[in-house]
């Protein structure tokens, strides 16, 4: 009898391990902010192909900006199509908007849609214009019967109301809160999907306020920020693989039948890969235009961002005979130059967007105002020297790091000076009071370029311009 009982509970254990879910792993292979840098593409492409060698189930997605920042993608007669390209060539499976894809306007990026081999997803971007086709707000896809639920969410904390971006580029177009839209789709999508990913161009910060007080998102790819970022918010896990396809980000999912039993996240340099020889031969045929290659001039000594930015503040009023330069922080898009020759091309990644040069008068107060508004700013540009102009200035805050007014040590009170500036600053800062203002024909990346061909080295000056100091009212 012992015997028969002992039987029928080794037969129970048997049947219920043959009855219980064997386990299956999900790879999400993650990028963001890749700004254009095909020549990654390369390593990208080897480290995919050996996940997908070796993983169970791969899915390959982006958090938006792909393009934005090398000349060999945004001066080519389809700006950001390389991208797109190659992109299609390694078999992304869905990606999300960044502020940069609008930078062609909306009518071009409607016409790219057209030629992406994935999806493309956004919850928060909404169209009534025939120039820009509605797009989903996600994407349900299947991996061996896994089913993944791909919700896009893009910024609209810098416009404000918009991503960051000329305010043309966005007429038609409406982008209601990105959290309350991830999360209403959330809602509708947790119940019918195995496992539910949150595509975020938001930025860290936000997609922090987000897994605060919603948590049906297992994983959250973001962007933005060009943070590398691995951590748990209330559960969830957040990523972010920095910027410019330096590491790609590799999400392990474990599935017990439906329910996710376990996730864990990897930061792999795409340094530790030797580039695949298709891929490198294809990003060869995009940097084979001499015009970009050619060396127009060279540089004395090194350039960090401070002295980029002072070049071009410069640079454009001297063009325009101005006693003030003034550029913007988010316009200066390379961290530094070195020593040496320049190119075409590396003028163009330092001023990718076809700036033009604006011109009007101001008093100091009225600088004043635009400095002190421009810091005062809720977003990622306030709250620090956003403005670099050609003459000094120190701005004063108070203990809660407010802006009450600006020391300038080179102008008089009264006067009236002529600035020069870049036509992003004409176009979009709100409040600004000046006379005689207007948007020339000149190119600001044409000055430069005019500068360094000039014969004699340039000499960068890195000095800092642009100053805080904390003072009681």
């Amino acid at each position: 009898m012992k015997h028969f009982f002992r039987s029928l509970f080794f037969a129970a254990v048997l049947f219920a391990a043959a009855c219980t879910p064997r386990e299956r792993t999900l790879v999400v292979l993650s990028t963001n902010d890749i700004h254009a840098r095909i020549q990654r593409f390369p390593q990208l492409a080897a480290a995919v192909e050996a996940c997908r060698d070796t993983a169970q189930f791969v899915l390959l997605v982006d958090a938006g900006d792909r393009w934005t920042g090398n000349a060999f993608v945004d001066k080519v007669p389809a700006p950001g199509k390389p991208v797109i390209e190659l992109m299609n060539d390694l078999g992304y499976d869905a990606a999300t908007f960044g502020n940069h894809e609008f930078d062609h306007g909306q009518a071009y990026l409607g016409r790219m849609l057209d030629s992406t081999g994935f999806r493309v997803v956004c919850a928060n971007c909404i169209s009534d214009t025939c120039t820009f086709p509605q797009v989903a707000p996600y994407a349900v896809l299947r991996r061996g019967g896994i089913r993944i639920g791909i919700v896009g969410a893009v910024t609209n904390y810098e416009g404000p109301g918009h991503p960051a971006g000329n305010k043309s580029s966005f007429v038609g177009l409406a982008f209601p809160d990105p959290q309350a839209e991830a999360m209403k789709y959330a809602a509708e999508l947790r119940p019918k999907v195995d496992v539910l990913i949150l595509l975020s161009h938001m930025g860290d910060d936000r997609d922090m306020e987000l897994l605060a007080k919603e948590t049906r998102f297992d994983l959250v790819v973001g962007g933005h920020t060009h943070v590398e970022l691995d951590t748990l918010v209330n559960g969830t896990l957040l990523t972010q693989t920095g910027r410019n396809l330096r590491n790609v980000g590799v999400s392990t999912i474990r599935l017990r039948g439906r329910r996710v039993v376990g996730i864990d996240f990897r930061l792999v340099s795409l340094d530790d890969y030797r580039p695949d020889s298709l891929f490198a031969r294809k990003v060869e045929t995009y940097y084979a235009d001499p015009a970009l290659t050619e060396t127009i001039g060279s540089f004395a000594g090194q350039a960090d961002k401070a002295g980029l930015a002072n070049w071009m503040a410069s640079a454009i009023a001297e063009e325009t005979g101005s006693r003030i330069g003034v550029y913007h922080v988010g316009g200066v898009r390379l961290d530094g130059i070195p020593a040496g020759d320049v190119s075409r091309a590396r003028v163009y990644d330092l001023e990718p967007f076809g700036t033009r040069i604006a011109v009007m008068k101001m008093t100091p107060e009225q600088i004043r105002r635009m400095i002190v508004a421009k810091y005062n700013e809720p977003t990622r540009e306030g709250h620090r020297i956003d403005l670099i102009l050609t003459t000094p200035y120190t701005v004063l805050v108070d203990s809660d790091d407010r802006a009450f007014d600006v020391r300038f040590r080179d102008l008089r009170e009264g006067r009236v000076y002529t600035l020069a500036l870049s036509d992003y600053i004409f176009r979009n800062y709100p409040g600004l009071e000046y006379s005689d203002g207007a948007i020339l024909d000149t190119g600001v990346a044409d000055v430069l370029i005019g500068q360094l061909g000039g014969g004699a080295p340039l000499h960068p000056d890195n000095s800092v311009r642009g100053r805080i100091l904390v003072a009681a009212k």
